[in-house]
């Protein structure tokens, strides 16, 4: 959780330019007490990490780099650092990385191209620090299927194992309402007890009914949260009769 400490955030970019700009804009904001340490290879935040003279609130990451990418960094990170907030801050599409940050643990993300980019980081920087610094080793773990849904509530895209979960081929879900996937009165519990909570910069997990596309339905394991430009990322697993 966050104290009343200045905060320590490291940035790791290797474009120079835009690791001097982010620097920039989290250190001159009012709202975020912090100051920013910026490098260019993913080593050499390790190395950082490592030393028992510094200690970090946040990391925030671009994704693809010349050494690795983000999510490699990411898994050498939380070896030794298990919980420790870490925002993707790049310019790869969302649906293109959504798997690899749910099993990772990535505590948010953020698109490069995004409208007001830098104030919308800071905010994500805030949320990450008070937030239980990654979407949970549990939800890494179990929930590895994966759907985006976007600004006018319908399936951007979504992985083979969401669509196989309600018996459909990822094409057929492309393009979907999210609320095609649920009985009606699941649809009134998300709208009326999930979406404000994610809509407010929150993250939801629980169990919630899935319908498959044989009107059969079943109890699944959810994790909604919020992306940028309005799109939610859901990853879902069936639960099992035993754990029922």
């Amino acid at each position: 959780m966050r104290s009343d400490a200045t905060l320590s955030i490291l940035h790791v970019d290797d474009d120079e330019a835009l690791g001097d700009l982010v620097q920039v804009y989290l250190e001159r904001d009012d709202a975020l007490d912090c100051t920013v340490t910026t490098t260019t290879t993913p080593a050499d935040a390790l190395d950082r990490l490592r030393d028992d003279d510094t200690d970090f609130d946040c990391i925030v990451s671009d994704y693809r780099m010349p050494e690795t990418n983000g999510i490699n960094f990411l898994r050498a990170v939380r070896e030794t650092h298990p919980e420790l907030p870490f925002v993707l801050f790049s310019g790869e599409e969302t649906g293109d990385v959504a798997a690899e940050m749910i099993r990772t643990g990535v505590t948010d993300y953020l698109h490069k191209s995004s409208p007001d980019q830098y104030t919308t980081l800071v905010r994500r920087v805030e949320h990450a620090v008070d937030s239980d610094g990654q979407f949970g080793p549990e939800v890494a773990t179990e929930l590895d299927a994966v759907g985006v849904v976007g600004p006018d509530e319908r399936f951007d895209r979504v992985d083979t194992g969401y669509a196989d979960l309600y018996d459909y081929d990822s094409d057929e879900v492309t393009g979907k309402h999210w609320t095609e996937l649920h009985p009606d009165d699941e649809v009134e519990h998300i709208r009326t007890h999930v979406l404000p909570v994610v809509q407010e910069g929150g993250k939801w997990t629980g169990r919630s009914t899935g319908l498959r596309a044989d009107g059969s339905t079943f109890t699944e394991s959810k994790m909604v949260t919020a992306l940028d430009d309005d799109h939610l990322l859901i990853a879902v697993s069936e639960v099992s009769t035993v754990e029922e």
